[in-house]
């Protein structure tokens, strides 16, 4: 049972102290040595006066006093006690000190109050009748002296009040005011270990976004990249074989090779341009703080498929200023399968769905119709049919490849397969990272869809993907 409220919680939070025994502190320790010493030698002071009215030897009430007026070495460990022992040495006349403060001890103590209350009043009417009995021997003693009868025991009880209730107000006042300290404390120290986890987890948030915005990065840039490159590989291989047998031929590959290569220049120079400065070339006036989410807006306009005869003026790459929703769409796959075709690539794109002929026409004509689904979902499915076909060329060559893309109720299917490569067809020598399947998987996973890739039997290759639609708008909107 602890005495002054919050002491011995002080030391337990490693706040100065290191006090011998219960003592938080060794200055408490010294203050009750002091209040000790003086209560003791009040009681023996008061001893002495004791026995010579009760006709005993003056020892005994000096030894009584020398017993009594130490006890509140322990007032801080058992305030009760002390309380206690002040009141059994009422009737010998000692012990002020030790009663006023036992109980202010007890008060500020975390005693039930109850038990404060009971030995409050117990002191009380001890001081009450011992005051009183004292005074009545006075008044007797002074034949001149004869007050009315309500003196005696009004002034008994007015030392009684004053002897006990200021000590035990001032108490409760510095209990109370030391247990709100001590919550205020632990309240500060809670905020304090809550702010700390917050900011953890912000740190931990913060590594997951950039974590997020890095592979972001790295699969836009490999979508805008290698299917550009992969394809100059391939005209510059039909350049070789044709140059002296077709010239004419050959200068159109020729074309469609520095096309392309000025095409992947400028892609490849806008985003570089975002990572390396706060502001990039074409994106002035943005905080520095949304280059990743410029980044993938400019790497998502960056593959905007030229026409095959297309001038050689870079046309083809969007601006980087524009909004994510310009990017790639399903109208554009005519454009995509005309470069694999002029790369010499046998593909045979179909449509199907309730709006499919009028989406083929679009298609075939190349025109770059209204979107009809979100930006989000539109550009994944043209990065599928983009990254299959670039597989195509990669591993493949010569082989015959199939693109279906079919409008369901709810969702978009796509599915690209070739079959096996022509025997005598040269390997176009394309390294390969293994990232393309893996990017498409996110692409696709990301929006709720489904992906699947693998071997056929006819020795060739399928990738499928089904992407919803429903709520996809949403998301591309909180994009």
């Amino acid at each position: 049972m602890t005495a002054t409220g919050a002491s011995e919680n002080v030391a337990a939070r490693g706040r100065p102290g290191g006090g011998p025994w219960w003592w938080a502190r060794r200055r408490s320790a010294v203050l009750d040595v002091l209040l000790a010493v003086a209560s003791a030698a009040e009681c023996m002071t008061e001893g002495a006066p004791f026995a010579h009215t009760v006709g005993v030897p003056e020892a005994l009430g000096v030894l009584l006093g020398l017993v009594a007026g130490p006890v509140l070495l322990v007032r801080r460990k058992w305030p009760v006690v002390v309380v206690l022992v002040s009141i059994a040495v009422m009737p010998a006349e000692m012990g002020g000190l030790l009663s006023v403060v036992g109980l202010y001890t007890l008060a500020a103590s975390d005693v039930p109050r109850r038990i404060t209350g009971l030995l409050a009043g117990m002191t009380v009417t001890g001081t009450l009748v011992t005051t009183f009995l004292s005074l009545r021997q006075d008044v007797a003693a002074q034949h001149d002296f004869n007050p009315p009868v309500w003196v005696v025991p009004a002034m008994a009880l007015a030392v009684a009040v004053v002897l006990t209730a200021p000590p035990v107000l001032w108490g409760l006042y510095i209990g109370a005011r030391r247990r709100l300290v001590e919550s205020l404390r632990e309240r500060a120290d809670g905020l304090e270990r809550e702010l700390s986890l917050l900011a953890d987890r912000a740190e931990e948030r913060a590594e997951w976004a950039r974590n997020e915005e890095r592979t972001r990065i790295a699969r836009e840039m490999h979508d805008v990249v290698a299917h550009r490159v992969s394809l100059m590989v391939v005209h510059s291989a039909a350049l070789q074989a044709v140059a002296l047998k077709d010239p004419q031929k050959a200068a159109k590959n020729a074309a469609l090779v520095g096309d392309m290569g000025r095409q992947a220049l400028t892609e490849l120079r806008e985003m570089l341009g975002v990572l390396r400065t706060a502001e990039g070339p074409a994106v002035r006036g943005a905080a520095g703080s949304d280059e990743p989410e410029r980044l993938v807006a400019v790497a998502s306009q960056a593959v905007r498929p030229a026409p095959e005869d297309g001038p050689a003026d870079g046309a083809g790459a969007a601006a980087p200023g524009e909004p994510d929703g310009d990017g790639p769409c399903l109208a554009e796959l005519g454009d995509l399968v005309g470069q694999s075709r002029a790369a010499g690539m046998a593909v045979e794109l179909s449509v199907e769905g309730a709006a499919g002929a009028a989406e083929h026409g679009a298609v075939a004509a190349g025109g770059g119709g209204g979107r009809r689904y979100a930006a989000r979902v539109e550009q994944t499915v043209y990065r599928v049919v983009q990254e299959a076909l670039t597989n195509v060329h990669k591993h493949a060559p010569g082989a015959r490849a199939r693109v279906r893309l079919a409008h369901r109720a709810g969702e978009v299917a796509v599915q690209v397969e070739n079959g096996p490569s022509e025997r005598g067809a040269a390997d176009a020598g394309l390294p390969s990272g293994g990232n393309g399947l893996v990017g498409m998987r996110e692409r696709v996973t990301a929006l709720g869809g489904v992906f699947v890739s693998g071997p056929t039997d006819a020795g060739g290759f399928r990738v499928s993907a089904v992407v919803p639609v429903a709520g996809a708008g949403a998301g591309a909107a909180a994009g």
